[in-house]
């Protein structure tokens, strides 16, 4: 069978959360489209890039990500770093010839997302954005009912990210408040995730109308080379503040190009929210409703359902439904964040192994959700409606 090295570039949580995949997918998917062998990690700094080869499975470590890419040992190019370095790895990374997988948001705007694109295009390399959520096989059996014409024609979409992760003021200053770093704020960092909920499930955004708030101005500096996001509190007044440049919250009104409307919310501030992910479709023959911290759940409802039996029910994902025969054999049985990971690498090796197929979401839909993200901003900023293809000829 057909191997595949690795290079991931970060050690980090997410860094896990893709060296699980990488060792879990074979058992799952079997016989897997390829075995991807950790073979090297790249870190900052030597006794982290060590740990992290020690804690993650990895053969080699490094902490120079140039000569990882550029080692023809190399197969794949997993890019789990800050945003702001996404573009220069991706694009070296597909001069070279790699194929690669990059955590989103692509890049700190459209205009490197752009760059990205063209340049995995003109290398012939396969590649990915790991939009992990749309592989939840409750997203995927709704996917199946929209296709198959069982809520028919879409009307409406409104989908949600809240978290509370950084609702206290005293948790630390994470690059994903900078926006030299992040580029966005709870807009690239989770609403992403949402758009691309909305364009896998309903179609193309056209037109955004949006609104984004900043609450806490400042925060403290963190101290420390790993990112704690809210886990770790200072309540010290002493310890010296940084400056927040991006939104902790944004909402939008949404258009699509089959004529569907819909809203978009996230936000990083919603005590007792943790990771509140939901999606309800409305259609001119039912509805459809998802909310991921219930993963192995959709709630569906038909407008032909007889009369005494109207109403939302529940279907619990197993063996029957998308990525079922793969996972656990009994409905309900529990999926977890893990196996989303799982299904993203399996579709992503098979891509790579099978000649004129390409991954979705890919560079080209990490382009327009960078754009429609970049709408979103533009829009707020003005207090008008935005046309997401105007903004892209400009």
């Amino acid at each position: 069978m057909k191997k595949l090295n690795v290079g991931m570039i970060g050690g980090g949580f997410m860094g896990k959360a893709h060296s699980l995949a990488y060792a879990a997918m074979p058992m799952f998917f079997w016989p897997a489209p390829a075995i991807p062998h950790r073979h090297t990690v790249v870190d900052v700094k030597e006794e982290l890039a060590k740990d992290a080869a020690a804690r993650l499975g990895f053969e080699h470590y490094s902490t120079d990500w140039r000569e990882v890419v550029n080692n023809p040992e190399i197969d794949v190019i997993d890019i789990v770093t800050p945003n702001n370095t996404h573009a220069e790895i991706a694009i070296a990374a597909a001069k070279a010839g790699k194929h690669i997988i990059s955590e989103k948001p692509l890049a700190l705007g459209a205009a490197e997302a752009k760059e990205m694109l063209e340049a995995v295009k003109a290398a012939g390399v396969k590649h990915a954005v790991a939009f992990n959520y749309r592989r939840t096989p409750a997203v995927a059996l709704a996917k199946k009912y929209i296709e198959e014409g069982r809520i028919g024609k879409i009307l409406s979409f409104r989908g949600t990210y809240l978290q509370d992760w950084s609702a206290d003021s005293n948790s630390p200053l994470s690059w994903r408040f900078q926006k030299k770093i992040a580029g966005s704020g709870a807009l690239g960092d989770i609403g992403t995730h949402v758009v691309d909920f909305a364009r896998y499930l309903v179609g193309e955004i056209t037109d955004v109308n949006a609104m984004t708030r900043t609450w806490i101005p400042e925060r403290p500096v963190q101290t420390g080379g790993i990112d704690n996001l809210g886990t770790v509190k200072s309540n010290d007044a002493d310890v010296p503040k940084g400056k927040v440049d991006v939104d902790d919250e944004f909402i939008t009104m949404v258009k699509f190009e089959n004529g569907a409307i819909g809203s978009i919310e996230a936000t990083r501030n919603a005590w007792g929210r943790n990771n509140f992910i939901t999606f309800e479709i409305h259609g001119e023959k039912g509805s459809l409703f998802f909310n991921y911290e219930r993963r192995d759940e959709l709630q569906v409802a038909f407008a032909d359902d007889p009369s005494d039996a109207k109403g939302f029910r529940t279907v619990y994902t197993g063996p029957s439904t998308p990525y079922g025969e793969a996972l656990w054999p009994i409905p309900a049985l529990g999926i977890g964040y893990g196996e989303t990971k799982i299904i993203e690498t399996h579709d992503f090796f098979k891509a790579i192994t099978e000649e004129g197929t390409q991954f979705s979401p890919n560079f080209n839909d990490g382009y327009r959700i960078e754009l429609i993200a970049d709408a979103i901003l533009d829009s707020a900023d003005k207090g008008e409606w935005v046309n997401v293809n105007e903004l892209e000829k400009k």
